[in-house]
């Protein structure tokens, strides 16, 4: 039992960071496609967290009602589904807006 991972780094790897990352990044991704508000994605985040954690109940034998590897697993989710949201919002505030916001980085834009 790690810090970060419950019952093996492997396990958090693989079903939280890659599949339940992969499926955050474009949740948020999708929110900010259909112009949805920011707190939507959190919103999905804790429910997908439960998801994950589950899963990982399920699958490799963690416990289910831990708060604290829910709020870690959570937290994996929100910043990568946070990620997804942020860069493709600014991109579509510069490419949709461009007489109106330019892009100062990849998760920002400012007005011309």
């Amino acid at each position: 039992m790690g810090f970060i991972w419950e019952t093996s780094f492997v396990a958090f790897a693989m079903l939280t960071s890659l599949f339940g990352g992969g499926t955050a990044y474009m949740a948020g991704r999708g929110l900010a496609l259909t112009w949805q508000p920011f707190g939507q994605v959190v919103l999905y985040m804790l429910l997908m967290g439960a998801g994950v954690r589950f899963l990982q109940f399920a699958l490799f034998e963690g416990k289910l009602l831990s708060l604290y590897f829910y709020a870690v697993d959570t937290s994996v989710l929100m910043a990568l589904a946070a990620l997804g949201f942020r860069l493709t919002r600014a991109r579509q505030m510069a490419t949709r807006y461009a007489w109106l916001y330019r892009s100062t980085s990849p998760l920002t834009w400012s007005e011309h």
